[in-house]
């Protein structure tokens, strides 16, 4: 992992697991950490690996992904830089959960698991940011099983395309995706094939529900699609025109 990039606090600043910390204390953490960049596309971390370090993503975007049995992938979450991954392995001792693949070049600064447990000891404010990011990863997980279990494939894209959206609109406003999800990248994300999610987004376009905007995707009515996300709505009808 030796790289000949230089550790420096400011790298770490905005992670956000150690806001808060004093430039002496960052100084030193830096100085602990492996620094590399890396490229997109690049496999930083496999599912099983041995690997146990906590990585500190100082510039880049990646992407938490798995594979399933049959060769389905299913994106979990994207991280970018300010965040980190890892914590899992690091603390519980066990092999990777999962994969992470770059999205975009960036750089990582990684902490052995040792050094990251020491940290959460001697720093409560770090140890308290762990303990929520694994709260709001159990609750997460737990959405996508329910999901997965309980929805159909029309459910799932609309479900995933409201969070996409983000911030609620106001009433009657519209929301924008920008850039719109690529067709094989939202199929990833609800575990589902790029063919039936094409079929889906043409059918929510056909029913009025979302649109196209250059390289935008409008969600028009958002209460709509909620709606039809959890059941409620008519399902908007097929590419073809059934239903």
């Amino acid at each position: 992992m030796a790289s000949s990039t230089q550790p420096s606090s400011l790298g770490l600043r905005q992670i956000d697991l150690l806001q808060g910390l004093s430039a002496d204390r960052l100084d030193a953490i830096g100085r602990q950490c492996a620094w590399r960049p890396y490229e997109a596309g690049q496999r930083l971390v496999a599912r099983e690996d041995a690997d146990r370090d906590v990585h500190f993503i100082v510039g880049g975007t990646v992407l938490v992904t798995t594979y399933a049995a049959n060769g389905r992938e299913t994106s979990l979450r994207e991280l970018s830089a300010g965040t980190s991954f890892g914590e899992i392995a690091a603390v519980d001792g066990r092999p990777r959960s999962a994969d992470v693949v770059a999205l975009t070049s960036g750089l990582l600064a990684s902490m052995s698991p040792a050094d990251f447990r020491e940290l959460l000891r001697a720093e409560w404010q770090v140890n308290e940011r762990v303990l929520q990011r694994l709260s709001q990863l159990v609750r997460l997980l737990t959405e996508r099983v329910v999901e997965v279990s309980t929805l159909n494939v029309q459910q799932r894209v609309c479900m995933e395309l409201l969070r996409l959206a983000g911030t609620p609109a106001r009433a009657g406003g519209a929301l924008r995706i920008e850039p719109a999800p690529r067709h094989a990248e939202l199929a990833h994300r609800v575990s589902s094939y790029r063919e039936q999610v094409t079929r889906e987004l043409s059918a929510l376009v056909k029913s009025g529900l979302l649109a196209k905007d250059g390289a935008a995707l409008v969600v028009r009515d958002p209460a709509g699609l909620q709606a039809l996300a959890r059941g409620m709505g008519s399902r908007a009808p097929d590419a073809k025109g059934g239903a």
